[in-house]
């Protein structure tokens, strides 16, 4: 394990309040998401999307590090150039998806288990030698009656640590994401109660398979109600339960937290994040920052819509949410900044 590359890659991806981009969805998600807009849904497309992103002027000013899918890494724009190298140019870290998604949990009926771990050692080898320089992996936690189980919670910490042990000996800075997914009726305590358990039990795996705490990230879930809840908090409660539960349950040794947007709406993901450096960046062991996909995407991808002459404007959009959510690492964001 090379402790002091993966040191030094951790603080390159957010260094001048930059973050991540997530652009690691699977061929089908992407495909589903064209489809809405009658967006083809081919190699070619996803080609053409994926290159209008890498290729967007001043990326690199607020985004350290780009996740990518299998396809999209092994991709090249029209003129042969492979997106690697233009990232790389453009000061953008590559990073890569490495789990095969959420499968059904046996024996756990409405749960799930994130697989991946077979031939997993191989894949990231062959990855750090593409270029890349860190790895996500993502696991579900639902919430409901009876849910989640512990042994769900303690299925997908186990999986998440021994990714991370994986990763931090082939020099990838493991991403380690466990997502509370919003859908659902329970409150904001409900999901600090299951945030509070499942990020306890992922760093006792990750202690346990001795992953090294400053070579990796945190990517989870801001603390929030369920999108179905009648009770939606403001920005400055979310602000507080997120970070305090944080407070309680990861060490201060982890260099950043890296939040998944998790279907929140651009501005309110931008909004909530800043809320959090607003009131607590002066004080906290570690950066709060943004992984996010859709909360980045989205504008640019409505826009752009399949067509070739949208390139430019979606471009714009792509570069301005990104902007935004750089602002709200500084606590800078204001809804002015919509305008």
């Amino acid at each position: 394990m090379n402790l002091q590359l993966l040191k030094d890659t951790a603080k390159l991806l957010f260094a001048d309040h930059k973050g991540l981009l997530a652009m690691d969805e699977s061929n089908g998600t992407c495909n589903n998401r064209f489809e809405k807009f009658g967006i083809p849904q081919t190699v070619e497309a996803r080609r053409a999307y994926r290159e209008l992103i890498v290729t967007t002027p001043g990326l690199g000013e607020s985004i350290g590090g780009a996740i990518l899918y299998d396809e999209t890494i092994r991709q090249q724009k029209s003129d042969g150039t492979p997106f690697l190298e233009v990232l790389i140019e453009a000061g953008i870290t590559p990073g890569i998806k490495v789990d095969t998604g959420a499968k059904e949990l046996a024996g756990h009926p409405g749960e799930k288990v994130t697989e991946g771990l077979d031939g997993l050692r191989d894949r990231l080898q062959e990855y750090f030698q593409m270029g890349a320089r860190f790895a996500k992996w993502r696991a579900v936690i639902a919430i409901g009656r009876g849910l989640p189980s512990w042994g769900c919670i303690e299925a997908n910490a186990y999986a998440l640590a021994r990714y991370a042990a994986l990763c931090q000996e082939e020099g990838l800075v493991p991403v380690v994401e466990p997502e509370v997914v919003m859908d659902g009726e329970h409150t904001l305590e409900q999901c600090c109660e299951v945030t509070d358990e499942v990020l306890r039990t992922v760093f006792s795996e990750l202690f346990a398979q001795r992953v090294v705490l400053d070579g990796m990230v945190l990517k989870p879930n801001m603390v929030l109600p369920g999108i179905s809840c009648t009770i939606q908090p403001t920005l400055d409660e979310v602000a507080d339960a997120t970070v305090n539960c944080f407070l309680r349950s990861v060490p201060a040794a982890v260099p950043a937290i890296a939040f998944l947007s998790g279907g929140q709406s651009a501005e309110l993901a931008s909004a909530r994040l800043n809320a959090m450096n607003v009131r607590f960046k002066s004080r906290l062991p570690w950066a709060l920052a943004f992984s996010f996909a859709r909360a980045i995407q989205q504008p640019a991808l409505e826009i752009w819509n399949g067509s070739q002459v949208n390139v430019g404007t979606a471009q714009q959009a792509l570069y301005h949410r990104a902007r935004c959510n750089q602002a709200a690492r500084r606590g800078e964001y204001s809804s002015d900044m919509e305008k």
